[in-house]
């Protein structure tokens, strides 16, 4: 990275840790005597750590405004890399404190129901016996919501299956296996006591629990029902929740396309509350794997972004992308006037634009953004509250 001093240099010229605590708690209250009783200082002193700092880096970090003290452009970027460095901080202390009584190491694990069950626990109770003191955070969950932890730096890696499109171009994929679906309804089911042989006909008389229809589950079940030149099953209730639809399944007569491995841990046994339904529709999805983040250009990224610095962390690069993207999407909102009440329907618009205006700037750092979705658009209280108002006026009329 060129253009900026070195990494070291801001040491040098005597920037302080008490002066990055200072700016850290100053961000968050913005007044210097709430910040300075914070963190356990005199007004005075914190009044000089402001003026230090500004003398270090050369340029103002704060403003009077009509409420107290307002951080300047700068000063909120640098109180940004402060709060970081004091969470890495508190890190680092924790980490200290797990070497201390020997526990080392801690590893974040992504996975989709069925491999939860019969390939991460398996490995977990052999890994635990060979390295008692690590660690394990295991999140369960559909392998989209798991891509995009994984990509944001919260996940090491995830077992799963890649999301379709260009989603899947940073990530580095090793196949396992498909995975076979089994029907499965709660112990004493009407289907289960039929003295014919069960069909997908008497299948499709009842409810069926699955996921949101966009999910690979979903569209792989009705995918091959049509095949079969059979019709939809009604399912009125769509979860991607095992728990729930389990809850579901066991006070009603619905019944759900589950993987076969997560059925067998709760549908054997004598004690067992559900039964596999006798009947083999050949559901099988897509193979799922393990897959791990990977950046398009490695030089350039770690150039651009770590640059002179000798260590860096995921989360400290994820909250810098994200700052990006954030600022860009102000940008595009600023150059359009469109009306509050309107911002819902334009979110796949106002996402498209701000990825154009992104790519530019991400291409410089080795990386490409291939979709940006916006979820929800904030607005400032006193906004929500007046539309709030207007709304209820609007309905008693």
């Amino acid at each position: 990275m060129t253009g900026g001093p070195g990494s070291d240099s801001l040491l040098r010229k005597g920037l302080k840790l008490s002066h990055l605590r200072l700016l850290a708690a100053l961000a968050q209250t913005e007044q210097l005597t709430q910040t300075a009783a914070n963190i356990g200082i005199s007004q005075p002193a914190a009044s000089r750590l402001v003026a230090e700092i500004e003398r270090v880096i050369a340029a103002r970090v704060h403003e009077r405004t009509g409420r107290g003290i307002g951080l300047t452009a700068i000063g909120r970027a640098l109180a940004l890399r402060a709060q970081r460095i004091l969470l890495e901080l508190d890190d680092a202390a924790c980490d200290l404190a797990e070497i201390a009584k020997g526990g080392i190491g801690q590893v974040r694990i992504g996975t989709v129901t069925g491999p939860a069950v019969d390939r991460v626990l398996p490995a977990l109770q052999s890994e635990r016996l060979l390295h008692p003191n690590v660690s394990v955070e295991v999140v369960v969950s559909q392998s989209d919501a798991l891509c995009d932890q994984l990509q944001a730096g919260r996940l090491d890696f995830v077992v799963g299956r890649l999301p379709e499109g260009p989603r899947a171009e940073p990530l580095t994929f090793q196949t396992m296996q498909a995975e076979p679906l089994v029907l499965i309804a709660r112990r004493g089911h009407p289907l289960l006591h039929r003295p014919a042989p069960l069909t997908a006909m008497d299948a499709l008389a009842y409810d069926w629990i699955m996921p949101a229809a966009d999910s690979l589950m979903t569209r792989t079940v009705l995918s091959r029902l049509r095949a079969m030149d059979l019709p939809q099953p009604a399912h009125r209730l769509q979860t991607s929740s095992f728990l729930l639809t389990l809850a579901v399944l066991q006070k009603s007569d619905a019944i759900a396309a589950v993987s076969r491995a997560s059925a067998l841990q709760f549908a054997t046994g004598d004690a067992a509350a559900f039964d596999l339904l006798p009947l083999d529709l050949g559901i099988e999805v897509e193979p799922f794997g393990t897959y791990i983040a990977r950046v398009r250009d490695g030089k350039t990224f770690v150039t651009q972004l770590v640059g002179a610095n000798s260590t860096f962390v995921i989360d400290q690069i994820a909250d810098q992308i994200r700052d990006m993207i954030v600022a860009r999407f102000a940008e595009v909102l600023g150059e359009d006037s469109i009306s509050i009440l309107q911002l819902a329907s334009k979110y796949s618009e106002l996402g498209d634009r701000a990825r154009t205006q992104l790519a530019p700037d991400l291409a410089q750092m080795g990386l490409e953004l291939t979709r940006l979705v916006v979820e929800s658009i904030a607005l400032p209280d006193e906004v929500a509250a007046t539309l709030d108002q207007r709304t209820r006026i609007a309905l008693i009329g």
